[in-house]
């Protein structure tokens, strides 16, 4: 049985402010790649930053990546990520997939609170903490709190339209932003073409 002085616990564990931020989306197709996300970082009911910048260029521009969670956790993601980079010459499937095994083994990393958008010309992957590496069947790939919106825009946007990947994007982007509390309009694109 569970006592009242749990319950209570429990319940205010649950009330603690914890920082909420990012939606990241992402768009492959024969014309180029691209990747974006808004600037939101939100402590509980309050926007602490509304330009964060969680996009970042890797493998001398080559990749690009994106990351939701914890931003310190992401940081360490990206630098290992890029070292894999560099570990198996620009191959970012290789890369991805050796990050995830180790990230899921080593007893530090598996603590890290983030998730990470990489791709190049070639390539679109979701790399997780539990050892997930996914490609997207349609090329189209969205993380993070206004996530769903992101990726519902751009679907249609791509079946419906003749947008570059960019313009996919920024427009989903700015969907998800109208949609999601955690999410705003201040929006960075990058794109490979």
């Amino acid at each position: 049985m569970v006592s009242q002085a749990s319950i209570r616990r429990i319940g205010s564990d649950l009330n603690v402010p914890r920082i909420r931020a990012t939606t990241i989306l992402a768009v492959r197709t024969s014309t180029g790649s691209a990747i974006g996300g808004d600037g939101q970082v939100t402590l509980g009911n309050i926007v602490m930053k509304n330009d964060a910048k969680k996009i970042r260029k890797l493998y001398d521009g080559q990749v690009l990546a994106g990351f939701a969670g914890a931003a310190a956790d992401a940081f360490s993601l990206l630098e290992r990520f890029e070292q894999k980079l560099r570990d198996f010459q620009g191959s970012v499937p290789k890369a991805a997939t050796e990050l995830a095994k180790e990230w899921r083994t080593d007893r530090i990393l598996r603590r890290l609170e983030a998730m990470l958008v990489v791709l190049d010309r070639e390539h679109l992957l979701l790399v997780s903490g539990t050892g997930d590496v996914i490609s997207p069947t349609d090329n189209v790939l969205a993380i993070g709190s206004g996530g769903p919106y992101a990726l519902a825009a751009a679907r249609a946007l791509m079946a419906h339209t003749k947008l570059t990947p960019a313009e996919v994007v920024r427009a989903g982007l700015e969907i998800a932003g109208d949609l999601c509390i955690y999410t705003n309009r201040s929006i960075e694109v990058q794109e490979l073409t």
